[in-house]
């Protein structure tokens, strides 16, 4: 089921205003976030449109969460964060996603929960592809 409304679904135009395509994955579709002040900062994106972890069966779930522990090594293999944080919220854009969000000590909010879009880092269309590139490496 796709939403006609949705960032997620229509991918396009849309998820360009804040993601960067990295990659197709088995559950999924995972964006690099273009706002980096948490460098390698992704997106996986669920690969319908639902709004709860319980709207998917028990093995659908399983597989997505074993995706989010992949990207995650693959985030920690290629920026070496201290820590990676977990974001999964969506009360406006209702499509299950989870935001993986690496920090680094002493960084940009180290201590504290990460802001949804704190505006302040963005890049270029090929520095972005240059870390999309080195995460599919890694994936």
């Amino acid at each position: 089921m796709k939403d006609p409304n949705c960032a997620y679904c229509m991918k396009g135009d849309l998820v360009a205003k804040f993601g960067y395509p990295v990659c197709e994955m088995e559950t999924g579709f995972l964006y690099l976030f273009k706002e980096q002040s948490k460098k390698g900062r992704v997106i996986l994106a669920y690969k319908d449109h639902v709004s709860e972890m319980i709207d998917i069966s028990d093995e659908e779930r399983a597989a997505f969460f074993a995706e989010v522990s992949k990207v995650s090594r693959a985030i920690h293999k290629v920026f070496n964060p201290d820590k990676v944080n977990y974001g999964a919220y969506g009360d406006t854009g209702c499509h299950l996603h989870m935001h993986i969000v690496p920090k680094y000590n002493g960084g940009d909010e180290w201590g504290g929960t990460f802001t949804m879009n704190p505006d302040k880092v963005y890049l270029t269309d090929d520095e972005y592809e240059k870390m999309a590139e080195a995460i599919r490496e890694a994936l």
